[in-house]
């Protein structure tokens, strides 16, 4: 499974932020808990909608976000 057979954009939902399709759970909170030091266990215990593979899908969608992203220094 891929993450974008998970992860949606619905400009109706949450402003357009990248959501786990079917909630309005958005990447950015799923990622900031992990990032916070909760474990995946534990977001599933708070957020029992939720499925390991929905917690996978925002990492993989972060890290495809991050690969992509271009940084210019000015001077």
């Amino acid at each position: 499974m891929t993450w974008q057979e998970r992860i949606v954009v619905d400009p109706n939902v949450l402003t357009g932020k990248p959501i786990i399709k079917g909630t309005r759970m958005a990447v950015e909170f799923v990622v900031d808990l992990l990032g916070r030091g909760w474990s995946v266990d534990a977001v599933l215990r708070e957020y029992d909608h939720l499925t390991r593979e929905d917690v996978q899908a925002c990492l993989a969608y972060a890290g495809e976000v991050l690969k992509s992203e271009r940084i210019y220094l000015t001077p």
